[in-house]
């Protein structure tokens, strides 16, 4: 048995790059048999779970390898249904292939996927879903014998919030008729993951994955897996308990806000923290739109007489911050028409941003209505599909006491403390 010998006592010091997400890049491996098509996947951890995915696919008639550091994968080719028993006992994830296939082939046959040193681990979630949606599932000598002639949307309620029932479920219903609603879903990063990366190849996912709208036909894609919150936390956590001063390349700050906030509150790296939050706020670009003039009017930003030919024409301003500079960028009729003036503008930034660092992508808005915020983060991100999560929060409130309510942001800055890693 091998072991591991680690002599403590040393200050940690330097920088890491963070890997794709194990927990991500597997049930997207399966989403693309969906496609039909070629896929790549960049930021993929070489992993044995990875490599067994990979096995599954080619035993499926598939085909899949790695080119440098991205994973290419084409399903066109796609000539089976079933999976060897030996591969679906390789790994616990083997199951999230069963709701994939059954969408696109209409059956499926295999065994009952391996074991997991954390203990037994049952599927029955993930059975019980796909039967909601109209799968005919025969258990016998621990094989699945699985027939989906004609899967139908409807609204599946999980007892639990499985991320792995979540996600098989999404897959499946992503090949069945109609909109497929589900409750009690699971809304981890990784389930965000799939659904951005199922809306980068054509389908329309919604709710972090629980609302699908089944029968669009679905393409190939390059999508960047999201980095591995899991690794991140545990370089964190490492450098924390060891007084260190570490790097993480290409973690993602917003997968880790509980793991930094318990470590602020233990003491660690507040200053660092604050200097690259004041950073950061320079290398950002902020649009806001309004809905009314009247409080820009009331604040002074604009006269008493552009704010009723702004009210009658329904003329709506585009407010841009960069750095530390406030500018009206741009005017346009409509609120519609001035959210898809913002969407064309910041592509731009991003671009050019994103030639010099990671970005993150965020929205906001002054909503009264929790629905409606969430409508205008989904527009983002069908926007940016390859940026995979885009957070959403409401404005502040010494923001939005400024510019009314019903306003709406959009930010494209630089990840913290983090530079391109030419990926």
């Amino acid at each position: 048995m091998s072991r591991l010998l680690i002599r403590g006592g040393n200050r940690l010091q330097g920088e890491v790059t963070i890997q794709g997400a194990k927990n991500s890049v597997l049930p997207i491996l399966a989403a693309t048999i969906l496609t039909g098509g070629s896929v790549e996947l960049r930021r993929c951890p070489r992993l044995r779970d990875v490599e067994a995915s990979i096995r599954i696919l080619q035993a499926l008639g598939c085909k899949a390898g790695w080119r440098g550091d991205v994973l290419e994968v084409d399903t066109a080719g796609m000539s089976g249904c079933d999976v060897p028993d030996a591969l679906m006992r390789e790994m616990r994830s083997s199951v999230i292939f069963l709701g994939a296939i059954l969408a696109r082939c209409g059956q499926a046959d295999l065994s009952y996927p391996g074991g997991c040193e954390l203990g037994p681990r049952p599927i029955d979630l993930h059975l019980a879903g796909l039967r909601d949606l109209g799968a005919e599932i025969r258990e016998e000598g621990g094989f699945l014998h699985c027939r989906a002639d004609r899967l139908r949307g409807r609204e599946v309620v999980l007892r639990m919030p499985s991320v792995g029932a979540t996600e098989n479920l999404m897959l499946a219903a992503c090949g069945a008729e109609g909109v497929t609603v589900i409750s009690n879903a699971a809304r981890e990063p990784e389930v965000v993951d799939l659904q951005n990366f199922l809306n980068a190849c054509g389908a329309r996912v919604s709710g972090a994955g629980s609302s699908i709208e089944g029968g669009q036909d679905l393409h190939g894609c390059t999508y960047r897996v999201m980095p591995d919150r899991i690794a991140a936390a545990t370089y964190l956590c490492a450098a924390a308990s060891a007084g260190g001063d570490i790097y993480l390349r290409g973690a993602e700050e917003g997968h880790l806000s509980t793991v930094t906030a318990a470590l602020r509150e233990a003491g660690c790296g507040a200053q660092e923290i604050r200097r690259e939050l004041e950073a950061s706020g320079l290398d950002s670009i902020v649009y806001v739109g309004v809905e009314t003039l009247e409080y820009l009017r009331r604040g002074g930003r604009v006269t008493a007489g552009a704010a009723a030919i702004g009210a009658v024409l329904q003329i709506k301003p585009l407010l841009k911050i960069e750095g530390e500079l406030l500018d009206a960028c741009a005017k346009v009729r409509g609120t519609a028409g001035c959210k898809k003036k913002l969407l064309e503008t910041i592509r731009g930034d991003a671009e050019r941003l994103s030639a010099k660092w990671d970005i993150d992508i965020a929205v906001a808005g002054s909503y009264q209505d929790a629905a409606a915020l969430e409508d205008w983060r989904e527009m983002a991100v069908n926007a940016f599909p390859e940026h995979g999560g885009i957070f959403a929060d409401p404005l502040s409130f010494s923001v939005s006491s400024h510019v009314g309510p019903d306003a709406f942001g959009m930010a494209v800055s630089r990840r913290l403390a983090r530079t391109k890693d030419g990926i």
